[in-house]
């Protein structure tokens, strides 16, 4: 979808050098940049690799400003994002027109946006509600009762299980599982059978998460499973029943949370983390991949880093890194 690159510059707060009427077409990286296209640079050093790029134009920081190139410079004080709003502004949309598609089977009490897309073989429950100008893909099984937002987009084979509410602008990748039952049981002493305990809550997402592929994501035992606003989820990440996860947390892949977790708003969280149940992590603590958090652990300092298992202050799981290292030595 080409735009004008004034309507670019506008959108993504950036000051064009040179003709704002030329049209773009896309966004790529430098070595694969065509005319027509964006390329982006944080650091001067790259500058010129970028300048000498099939690209049409360059974002780039104040370090931009006085280069001496035809080429045509979007300044920003944040290249990188600017780079990322400009590509959503021009991407090509994957859905089909609004519509739900003849083998798609919507039971008579679902409610579905006229605006609203319901791909192939998808299935929509009694009482499911999908808001407009959202997008349901081949072969999902929305439940009963699911409220899906608008502008969401579901890709093909995602379940979503009964009473799981989705906000706004919501994404949620291919064969993810929402809503599906927590692993709770309570051992009768006697025979040691295990009963399962009941998983009658619910699951709530918030506007503008974003969830992995095969993602799966507990309802709540007897309470509700929250995902905050503006959350992103990778790919093979667990979520356990009763977890608080806060707003604009980013949970790398392969991260498994137990039962009743709270992550406060802010969470950066690495690939292959674990957490026991009811550990607790405030506002802006950043986990270094493989970290485990034992459980009822409570971490906590806005922009400190924790590493290893049992997950300690960085700078202190590198002073115990060094001591082994003497040791065997």
């Amino acid at each position: 979808m080409k735009k004008r690159l004034r309507d670019i510059a506008e959108a993504i707060n950036a000051r064009v050098i040179g003709d704002d009427q030329i049209e773009i077409g896309g966004v790529a990286s430098i070595a694969n940049a065509k005319p027509g296209d964006l390329v982006f640079v944080e650091e001067e050093k790259h500058l010129q690799p970028a300048l000498q790029s099939g690209a049409a134009g360059v974002i780039a920081g104040a370090f931009a400003e006085n280069a001496k190139t035809p080429k045509l410079l979007l300044i920003s004080e944040n290249p990188r994002l600017a780079f990322a709003l400009a590509a959503a502004m021009l991407k090509t949309s994957e859905a089909p027109a609004a519509g739900i598609h003849t083998s798609a089977v919507v039971l008579p009490s679902a409610v579905i946006d006229k605006s609203a897309i319901v791909d192939a073989w998808a299935l929509v429950g009694e009482n499911a509600q999908v808001g407009a100008r959202s997008w349901i893909g081949a072969g999902c099984v929305i439940g009963s009762g699911v409220v899906i937002g608008e502008d969401c987009r579901i890709y093909p084979r995602v379940t979503i299980y009964p009473e799981t509410s989705i906000g706004d602008r919501v994404i949620v990748h291919a064969g993810a599982v929402l809503g599906s039952d927590g692993f709770g049981y309570v051992t009768d002493r006697a025979s040691d059978k295990h009963e399962k305990f009941p998983q009658i809550g619910r699951l709530e997402i918030e506007d503008e998460v974003e969830i992995g592929a095969n993602t799966t994501i507990d309802r709540g035992a007897l309470e509700t499973t929250r995902i905050g606003r503006g959350t992103k989820i990778d790919n093979l990440v667990h979520i356990g029943h009763n977890c608080q996860i806060g707003e604009n947390v980013i949970i790398a892949a392969q991260a498994g949370f137990s039962g009743s977790i709270t992550i406060e708003n802010n969470v950066v969280i690495g690939g292959q983390v674990g957490m026991g149940e009811h550990a607790h992590v405030g506002e802006g603590v950043m986990l270094g991949g493989q970290a485990g958090v034992l459980p009822k652990k409570i971490l906590r300092g806005k922009g400190v880093a924790f590493w290893g298992t049992p997950a300690k202050p960085l700078r202190e799981y590198l002073k115990q890194l060094a001591a082994l290292g003497k040791l065997g030595k």
